[in-house]
């Protein structure tokens, strides 16, 4: 071999050796990619299970509002665009995109109105429709669905842990019957009196989007940006729903629902695990040649 063949030979194997670097390089490349993708699927079916597991272990929980995961897409890498050209006188139909995963974009409560349960409690109280019930928290108000109030020894209403239903109500001592009508009016029948008294008016209290209030825990929620300000109405006036007394509002979560979006959750996050293993393997692969 004279020396010019050599040194093309030699040539030729350094270009080739270069090009089989870039190859391995960008094939290592798109499988972190994939590894990346893969986790952000896994992080989101945990947030997805997490939000089931919590609507499963509130399915008793009075006037509880299902969640629901929303998702979305995340950015993705233009490698070309849909009608770039393709020769001097074509262009390419379609683009190429490559995704880089999912996030969770929102964790939406669902305001759809659940059973009844009758209890023929006198302090029972249920909206049939939209709105909330207002309590007095501290300085601010705050907005319920749970309606199992009781009295206090003063005879106010109040909720289980104490914060007083809006506007104060007390219920006289000798009242021997308590009557709460569809309007939220409120009339106590006293002992040796024929003709009931007027204790006030509860009102129901309703939002252009419920969705956007904040969940405080103990079955309450406050107001946000994203909410608007509270409209208070008359029950069973404009949007609002009407009150029924001797009724608690069930949990809207349905449990066949649930159980059937934890087994998507499951095998999606499976899948991605999956995905995760088998990018592994080939990293692998690339990083053995020689």
């Amino acid at each position: 071999m004279t020396s010019q063949n050599f040194r093309s030979a030699l040539f030729r194997l350094k270009l080739f050796s270069a090009i089989m670097l870039l190859l391995i390089a960008y094939d290592a490349s798109a499988l972190m990619r994939a590894l990346n993708t893969a986790a952000t699927g896994m992080a989101a079916m945990e947030s997805n299970v997490n939000t089931i597991s919590n609507n499963i272990a509130n399915v008793n929980t009075t006037g509880y509002k299902s969640q629901r995961v929303e998702f979305e897409d995340l950015l993705n890498e233009t490698v070309r665009e849909g009608g770039a050209r393709s020769s001097h006188n074509t262009q390419h139909t379609v683009g190429y995109q490559v995704g880089s995963g999912s996030k969770v974009s929102a964790v939406r409560r669902i305001h759809s109105m659940g059973s009844p349960q009758i209890t023929n409690r006198p302090y029972d109280l249920m909206i049939m429709g939209d709105g909330f019930f207002g309590v007095q928290v501290g300085n601010q108000v705050l907005y319920t669905r749970d309606g199992s109030f009781t009295v206090d020894a003063q005879g106010m209403l109040k909720t289980r842990a104490g914060y007083p239903l809006l506007p104060g109500v007390t219920i006289p001592p000798n009242t021997m019957k308590l009557n709460i009508s569809e309007d939220g009016k409120v009339q106590a029948f006293l002992t040796n009196q024929t003709e009931p008294v007027e204790l006030g008016q509860i009102p129901v209290f309703t939002f252009v989007n419920p969705a956007g209030m904040s969940d405080m825990g103990a079955n309450l929620a406050k107001k946000t940006v994203g909410s608007g300000e509270p409209i208070q109405n008359v029950p069973g006036t404009e949007n609002a729903g009407f009150i029924q007394q001797g009724s608690l509002e069930s949990s809207n979560v349905s449990v066949m629902n649930e159980m059937t979006g934890l087994i998507k959750a499951q095998r999606a996050y499976e899948m991605n695990s999956k995905v995760m293993g088998i990018a592994d393997q080939m990293l692998q692969t690339v990083n053995n040649i020689r």
